[in-house]
């Protein structure tokens, strides 16, 4: 639906889908590897999903195009740097990493995949948290998840999953859905072995009324903050190979799972 303009837990998966699922989590493939085009048949084809890789590696060099305010139901900047490991790995190099292992296996799956970013680059900046927002909808994706690495104090670990709260004339059409998505998700990473964190209410969900890629949202949106790239334990896991495969791992059984029991998406009606 239009957005306002400013002033100044774990369902059942089909078969198909688990064999699928399992059979592309097991391979080794490359973390920049794409498949080719998916055949009909498979579970997801027919299916549109939006990944946001999260902050672009080179926005600590544009600070004055990031921090720019941008309208999201309220003035927001426009991006952040992110955060990284002790060790100085980046978060936009993680969740960049895991996109592109994500898209591998959701893209095997049937599904096609768009992302807000194409490169993983220190000479790019951006896209605002506006654009990244509307960018599901404008793919015509069933869904869009957005990735990140959270910075918090160093003794909390896990992953959480935050869903757009509910905010008249943005997040009302996709508030319900997205609480759904939300649950996929966190179930999937469950199920790959992936402990909740230790703040944030401890369940491993969230819900948030400020964050403008959730806000500006028309298609069921969440945001996962897949470990605490603060905490020692943590930043093992998201720095290997390995461990970021069963991140991707877990992502792919809750998209599947959700959109197992999700209606295709409307095209949009062109305006008259």
């Amino acid at each position: 639906m239009p957005h306002s303009e400013p002033v100044r837990i774990s369902l059942p998966v089909a078969a198909a889908s688990v064999a699928l699922v399992l059979g592309v989590v097991l391979s080794a493939a490359p973390e920049d590897s794409r498949p080719a085009v998916a055949d009909a048949s498979l579970p997801l084809a027919g299916r549109v999903v939006a990944i946001d890789p999260g902050h672009q590696l080179g926005n600590s060099r544009f600070p004055a195009r990031v921090g720019r305010q941008v309208w999201v139901g309220i003035w927001k900047a426009c991006n952040s740097t992110g955060t990284s490991t002790a060790g100085g790995f980046p978060e936009a190099t993680f969740t960049w990493r895991v996109s592109r292992r994500l898209a591998a296996r959701l893209e095997a799956l049937g599904a096609t995949v768009r992302t807000t970013r194409t490169s993983n680059s220190r000479d790019a900046w951006g896209p605002c948290v506006d654009t990244r927002g509307r960018f599901g909808a404008k793919v015509g994706a069933d869904l869009a998840i957005s990735l990140h690495g959270d910075g918090a104090d160093s003794s909390t670990h896990g992953f959480f999953v935050i869903r757009p709260g509910l905010r008249e004339g943005y997040t009302d059409d996709i508030a319900g859905r997205s609480r759904t998505l939300a649950a996929r998700v966190r179930a999937g990473l469950v199920g790959a072995g992936f402990g909740v964190s230790t703040a944030y209410g401890g369940d491993g969900l969230d819900t948030r009324r400020d964050l403008g890629t959730l806000n500006m949202a028309d298609v069921p949106t969440v945001m996962v903050e897949l470990g605490n790239m603060r905490n020692a334990g943590d930043a093992r896991c998201m720095t290997s190979r390995r461990c970021r495969a069963r991140y991707a791992a877990g992502l792919t059984a809750g998209v599947t799972g959700y959109l197992s029991r999700a209606a295709p998406r409307r095209p949009a009606r062109p305006s008259p």
